[in-house]
């Protein structure tokens, strides 16, 4: 998606040890305007399968989730890191460990929004390691349903995480994918290039 590519070439800021900010665009403050044109892009992408409910994690994949859910017009649902007095009932769990905040913990969502036999789309803003989408994916299966794929708004491409789910043939669509980055001279290549 160059309109993507080409915002993180302008304001995403790299920082050292594969960091990519996005703060001013996507996940601290969004662009709607751009938020909207993911949300098509996706519908585009999965409109050969059938979607019931789109799934994300707290919080940065919130926004992305509920423009996407708006297009294909079903139900967003996120997956909390925290129990809360308001969860109640029976709760789907998996544990997730964060890259970018270095810490495990367990994703909880309501068993009574993902029911057997939906079709489901995870959506995230990041993959670098796959850890939070392989969460999702464990919470979906466990509540009998079917990940339909995984859209990503910015995969980072060298490392393991959309590599391993593509070998283990599981649908992985990112918009951008990053190749390489160097915080000193604050570059980015994507994979597609020329």
């Amino acid at each position: 998606m160059e309109l993507l590519k080409e915002r993180i070439r302008k304001d995403g800021v790299i920082k050292e040890g594969n960091v990519l900010k996005v703060d001013s665009f996507i996940n601290h403050q969004m662009d709607i305007k751009l938020m909207n044109e993911i949300g098509k892009e996706f519908k585009r992408i999965f409109s050969d399968v059938q979607i019931d409910k789109i799934l994300t994690i707290e919080a940065s994949g919130i926004g992305i989730a509920a423009i996407v859910a708006q297009y294909f017009d079903v139900p967003m649902v996120f997956a909390k890191k925290a129990q809360s007095i308001n969860l109640d009932g029976e709760m789907l769990t998996a544990s997730v460990v964060s890259f970018t905040h270095k810490k495990k913990y367990q994703i909880i969502v309501a068993k009574r929004f993902i029911s057997e036999g939906e079709n489901v789309l995870i959506i995230d803003d990041f993959l670098a390691n796959g850890c939070a989408a392989q969460g999702l994916m464990e919470v979906v299966e466990s509540a009998g349903a079917k990940v339909q794929g995984i859209g990503i708004v910015i995969e980072k491409g060298f490392q393991d995480g959309g590599k391993n789910f593509r070998e283990r043939g599981i649908r992985v669509e990112s918009l951008a994918i990053v190749e390489s980055m160097d915080a000193e001279n604050q570059t980015i290549v994507f994979r597609d290039d020329k």
